[in-house]
């Protein structure tokens, strides 16, 4: 038997659920009540799937699912929001899930490898860019990844986290870090080391590097473009890593393996997934700083 996800088996996730009261009205955690009836659809009973989506992908997410829910209030989505790699421990695990929204293909590439994605389903659905941020007016030096050892102290996701391989492939390609083949083994000791012994704040998540530049808690912090949204009058973004540095940052979508999923939960998901790749679902991305141009 799968297990369902509650909010108070990971600190770090972020559950929210699409209650029937209309566009988003009424979130709460996983395990709160069942969504309300379609209106006019008397006999037909609710149905919920299980998102779990990257954390960078909380907020566009959200106000998607506000707008498929204007069309299917029978539908409950209720999301997971973590690391890629925290939510692909947890499908292995047997959470149920339904879609799994990656921020990178490894772990789409390990759920396919472990027989846990359902054929023909993956598609490529937005870009990214890794950039490096500050606190405005934090008169920190640093210009970039380059030299990012002249800050007192630095933010930076796991390598386990998307974006935290990307930085430290982008720092190899540097040449600031020695050549691997797995650039998520590289310690965050390892680059305060080669950094010049820098303090290294090291998060499970891009959206606590973000929390914690913007608190001041860090002097700078490699986060997503797209994460920087809401946060403009806040932070600076000293450098937009080239892709020829980190490589492309795609986010890759599937449904998941649900042997426990009846008919009514199955097209529910196939009908979502085909939602966050329709050109409406586009225009939403790119109003918070997705490239949708990815093949």
């Amino acid at each position: 038997m799968k297990k369902k996800f509650l909010a108070a088996l990971t600190a770090s996730a972020v559950i929210v659920s699409m209650a029937g009261c209309g566009a988003g009205e009424d979130r709460a955690d996983a395990d709160g009540g069942g969504g309300a009836q379609v209106e006019g659809g008397a006999g037909e009973e609710d149905t919920e799937i299980q998102v779990f989506i990257a954390a960078s992908l909380d907020i566009v997410m959200t106000e998607l699912a506000d707008l498929y829910h204007e069309e299917h209030p029978e539908v409950k989505i209720t999301f997971n929001a973590d690391s890629s790699g925290a939510l692909l421990t947890q499908i292995r695990e047997g959470y149920e899930c339904d879609i799994f929204f990656s921020a990178a293909q490894k772990q789409m590439d390990d759920l396919e490898a472990d027989g846990l994605m359902v054929e023909g389903t993956r598609a490529n659905v937005v870009n990214n860019q890794v950039v490096v941020v500050t606190l405005k007016d934090s008169g920190t030096q640093v210009t970039g990844l380059e030299d990012m050892g002249k800050a007192e102290s630095i933010a930076l996701a796991g390598g386990s986290v998307p974006v935290g391989r990307y930085t430290r492939q982008a720092l190899i390609n540097l040449g600031m870090l020695p050549a691997t083949d797995d650039p998520a083994s590289i310690t965050t000791q390892e680059i305060s080391e080669a950094l010049g012994g820098v303090e290294i704040s090291e998060q499970d998540n891009v959206s606590k590097v973000l929390t914690a530049v913007a608190e001041g808690s860090c002097e700078v912090g490699t986060t997503y473009y797209s994460d920087t949204y809401g946060y403009e009058e806040d932070l600076e973004i000293i450098q937009t890593v080239s892709y020829d540095l980190t490589g492309d940052v795609i986010y890759p979508i599937a449904r998941v393996v649900n042997e426990e999923a009846d008919e009514a939960q199955t097209k529910a998901a196939e009908d979502f997934l085909a939602f966050v790749l329709s050109d409406e679902a586009a225009e939403v991305f790119e109003s918070y700083y997705f490239d949708t141009d990815v093949e």
